[in-house]
């Protein structure tokens, strides 16, 4: 069997790229040792992947609040398997392993959180991401109540929330272009990794 291509969409070269893309493009490289096929493809819109990746760093990389960078991942990793996007579950499942340091439990919350081996506080915080996900127009008060009484305060629900908001575009954005895992990502977090000379 053929492989897929990375996308339905036009692969832009990395050398023709802006320099701003380029050199993120490149910095990620030398820290994977592989380039992560979302920037590939988000590349063929230069605009669109700056908006794109600044909103997930601010996201993604910010000090302070009460999630867990693992926590994070969770969060995309269980509402990118509710939109049915392979490439985030495999990605972000990779990126959660290494986090967590489980090699069970991306797949775990990838298919079904409730039944997870996670905290309590976990499962709140990951029903909640699945009611910004499949049923925000319902939110209530009663849901941040519930968030609050796991230690979660407003800011960490707005995280929550915009973690999953952010990842419903990425999943779809991802699906439209029918964009292929890497295949470094399916080992990552499951076998030890292999030590620089």
């Amino acid at each position: 069997m053929s492989r897929p291509p990375l996308s339905r969409y036009p692969v832009p070269d990395i050398a023709g790229l802006p320099d701003d893309i380029r050199s993120r493009i490149l910095e990620v490289q030398q820290k994977a040792g592989f380039v992560p096929n979302v920037f590939l493809g988000f590349a063929h819109r230069p605009d669109e992947a700056r908006a794109f990746f600044a909103y997930h760093d601010a996201l993604l990389l910010k000090e302070g609040g009460h999630l867990t960078k693992g926590e994070r991942e969770m969060i995309i990793v269980a509402t990118s398997g509710a939109n049915n996007c392979l490439y985030c579950v495999v990605a972000h499942g990779a990126i959660l392993r290494v986090y967590e340091k489980q090699p069970q439990v991306a797949d775990q919350v990838a298919v079904n959180y409730l039944k997870a081996d996670i905290t309590p506080r976990q499962k709140a915080m990951l029903g909640f991401a699945m009611k910004v996900c499949n049923d925000a127009a319902n939110i209530v008060d009663a849901d941040f109540e519930a968030l609050h009484a796991h230690g979660f305060d407003d800011e960490d629900i707005w995280d929550i929330g915009a973690i999953t908001a952010l990842f419903g575009l990425s999943n779809r954005m991802a699906n439209l272009m029918s964009l292929r895992p890497n295949d470094e990502f399916y080992l990552m977090g499951r076998v030890p990794r292999e030590k620089k000379a």
